[in-house]
Parts: structure tokens; C-alpha cells; sequence
């Protein structure tokens, strides 16, 4: 028997994500609880997982990686990261793109050279989808952040990243996207 999604409830509403829980029945026929967090309004069963929320930015300038060392409230420590954002309401993927590159960064897009179809971010939390999009970035550096973000941008080397994966702290996603860059492989 396949576990079998019976019954889902909101039980928290917070500002910025969304708690559920939902009820499975299992592979043995018992109900088995499951808690998740979206970041949008999820009306029905069906809602899961239906829509791409944002997009991650893997960003290349001369040869060079673009890391964000920024600070994340959620592991209360500063980490290795792609710039990343999520969709406002009406904007296209594109749009999101340029703004996100351009508020964390001040960077500006030169070329989209590829956007890979929506992922699910944290499979075993959320039902969070985003893209992983590769760009060529011009422009300089100035900071656009929030009062609540403190972001350092960078470009690395391979060489630098190669070192930088052997003892920083990263996201997953920077961290697989930093280790395919060290060893040479960036689309382009």
C-alpha cells in the first residue's frame, strides 16, 4: 500500500511561513501525523507543492563565483550563499531575477544563461519550490539590503572556493553549486 494523504489542517499562521499538519495513512494502514511549513496560503490538498515560490541566483562575473557570506538568523550564524529571493506578487521569474540580484548585490543580470525547472528546496519541511538560475552579473557592488540582512558579497576564484569548501559554512545549494564550479563545470 502507498502512504495515502488523508487530511491536511493549518495550525499556525505566522508572518512569513505557514504551518500544517498533515494526517498519512501509512504503508501499514495507520495514521501517521506529519508537520510542514509553506510560505503560502495553502487551501487544499492540492495546493502542495503547486507553485514555484522564488529562485536561487548562481552567478558568474570574469570567471569568478559570486558568493553571498550573509548572516541567517535560522542557524544563527554567518554561511556561504547564493543571492536568492522570492516572487512578489505579478512579477515574472525574470523580473525576480534582476531585483533580487540587484537588492543584495547591487549587480545587475548581463545574460540568463540558464534556468533549471522548479525544485522542491527542503523536501523533509516545506513544500518550497524554487529555481536555480545561472547568470553572468556586470556592475559593482553597493549594498540595497534591509536594516534585517547583513550580506557581504564576493566573487571567488576556483582556487578560492576550492579552499573555501574544504572549512566554510554553506547552504546546501551554495555548497553544490561552489563544489561544480571548483571542479570546472559552470554552464556557459
Amino acid at each position: 500500500m502507498r502512504m495515502k494523504l488523508i487530511k491536511m489542517e493549518k495550525v499556525k499562521d505566522g508572518r512569513y511561513l505557514k504551518n500544517y499538519e498533515l494526517v498519512y495513512q501509512n504503508k501499514a494502514g495507520k495514521e501517521k501525523k506529519y508537520e510542514i511549513v509553506s510560505r503560502r496560503e495553502l487551501v487544499g490538498i492540492e495546493d502542495i507543492g503547486a507553485k514555484t515560490s522564488g529562485m536561487s541566483i548562481a552567478a558568474v562575473k570574469e570567471g569568478r563565483l559570486l558568493l553571498l557570506k550573509e548572516f541567517r538568523m535560522g542557524v544563527n550564524q554567518t554561511v556561504y550563499n547564493l543571492c536568492a529571493g522570492m516572487l512578489e506578487e505579478n512579477e515574472t521569474l525574470e523580473e525576480c531575477i534582476a531585483r533580487e540580484l540587484y537588492e543584495e548585490t547591487g549587480l545587475r543580470v548581463k545574460r540568463i544563461i540558464d534556468i533549471l525547472p522548479a525544485s522542491y528546496a527542503a523536501v523533509a519541511i516545506s513544500d518550497t519550490k524554487t529555481n536555480i538560475v545561472f547568470v553572468e552579473a556586470e556592475g559593482e557592488f553597493e549594498d540595497h539590503t534591509s536594516d534585517n540582512e547583513w550580506i557581504e558579497a564576493g566573487f571567488y576564484s576556483r582556487e578560492e572556493v576550492k579552499e573555501l569548501l574544504k572549512t566554510a559554512e554553506f547552504s546546501s545549494r551554495a555548497q553544490i553549486i561552489a563544489y561544480f564550479f571548483s571542479k570546472n563545470f559552470f554552464p556557459g
